[in-house]
């Protein structure tokens, strides 16, 4: 008997998990709000406390409608929602619609991209936000995007990054990559990279009705 077997059978269900055991470790996730989405996402939503990729040509549309059921539910962590260099001023009508809670909503718009790379890693770890979402085209590093990804994790917060979709070919350890392309009759969204599960082909999320 190795020295590993005798590890094992000394310390059953300690300190020691052992995969292919029927036992089964899953992240935490936040509910995206929309059926397809958590169907199509590990876990069955947004994994928690991690940083997600939004990548798109576009900067705006259907942002909000993608997110707002999510943050919805975070806002009820009577923590911050901060909104770092939004393309423009945010619409209070949209979020009120959503229900997201004015008084939580927290804007940030750095001047300079050190200063947007240090707001944001300084809102995600900080533990009094439960969500953040930022708009950025500028580059990030790897050695940036891990410090994002683990400012996330220590600070229990939703980490949404908007980039432009040319970034898309550059490796990040972001927990989550989504592809978004506004279409005519919904969002269309290829998940390139997911912890804990396969990429996705892209799919259709249709956008709400209006009554």
């Amino acid at each position: 008997m190795n020295k590993l077997d005798r590890l094992l059978q000394q310390r059953p269900g300690q300190d020691i998990w052992r995969g292919g055991r029927g036992q089964t470790r899953q992240a935490a996730t936040v509910s995206s709000g929309h059926a397809a989405l958590d169907a199509a996402l590990a876990g069955g939503g947004w994994p928690r406390g991690a940083l997600c990729e939004l990548l798109t040509e576009t900067s705006a549309p259907g942002i909000i409608t993608l997110l707002a059921p999510a943050v919805a539910q975070l806002a009820r962590e009577r923590r911050w929602i901060a909104l770092i260099s939004p393309p423009s001023r945010p619409c209070a009508t949209a979020f009120s619609a959503h229900g997201i809670d004015l008084s939580r909503l927290l804007l940030v718009r750095p001047r300079k991209a050190e200063q947007q790379a240090w707001a944001l890693e300084q809102a995600l770890r900080a533990g009094s936000c439960s969500a953040v979402l930022a708009w950025s085209g500028e580059s990030f590093s790897r050695t940036q995007l891990r410090r994002l990804q683990l400012a996330a994790r220590d600070g229990d917060c939703q980490g949404f990054l908007i980039r432009p979709a040319r970034h898309a070919a550059r490796p990040s350890p972001a927990a989550l990559r989504l592809m978004l392309q506004p279409r005519a009759n919904g969002l269309r969204i290829e998940i390139l990279k997911q912890q804990g599960g396969w990429p996705v082909e892209g799919f259709i999320l249709p956008w709400p009705t209006r009554h």
